[in-house]
């Protein structure tokens, strides 16, 4: 990593951070297919509904204070389990470990909880992996057992962390485009 981060609590009180995070929504997921952000109204209305102390929410900056990426954990099953969501870094600085380092520390974070699994849903709304485009019936886990990456799907990268798929909704967001579910023991 040639950028030296730290990685922060979310301020709950700081709109530039705020605003920072739903530009970062919009553009890393512009061509992923995913509508989740279309616009920063969008991005800043998961931001503010990520503030729920509950939860963990994290973010990278650099040492002039830019936002490079943020991560949330969401607690489920009595804070027994954590989902990932969301995870985003800043398309200029994507591949430089950013994402990584963002993930560990949602791990440790997690672990300082009580957490015992980490997992994340990734979608295929745009054909990336072998099982998008496809009729997952009758055989979803035949499926799964060959799923592979076609052109970049971010599960690819969730296995480098640790991370094994555990399933799939079927047309989660359409026709041929499911959600691939993900965990990783902590």
């Amino acid at each position: 990593m040639s950028t030296r981060i730290h990685i922060i609590d979310l301020p709950a009180d700081d709109a530039a951070v705020h605003l920072a995070i739903a530009e970062m929504l919009v553009v890393a997921f512009a061509d992923t297919g995913a509508t989740a952000w279309p616009d920063v109204e969008a991005g800043l209305a998961e931001v503010r509904e990520a503030l729920d102390p509950e939860r963990i929410n994290r973010v990278a900056v650099d040492e002039t204070g830019a936002v490079l990426g943020w991560v949330g954990g969401i607690p489920q099953y009595e804070g027994n389990v954590w989902e990932l969501h969301p995870l985003v870094v800043a398309p200029a600085h994507q591949r430089r470990g950013i994402g990584r380092a963002l993930v560990a520390d949602l791990e440790a974070e997690t672990r300082r909880r009580g957490g015992l699994t980490l997992w994340l849903g990734t979608d295929d709304e745009n054909y990336r992996t072998s099982i998008g485009g496809v009729d997952l019936y009758p055989d979803v886990l035949a499926h799964l057992a060959a799923l592979r990456d076609v052109t970049g799907h971010p599960f690819a990268f969730y296995q480098r962390v640790g991370f094994v798929v555990v399933g799939a909704m079927p047309d989660a967001n359409g026709r041929g485009k499911p959600d691939i579910y993900m965990a990783k023991r902590l």
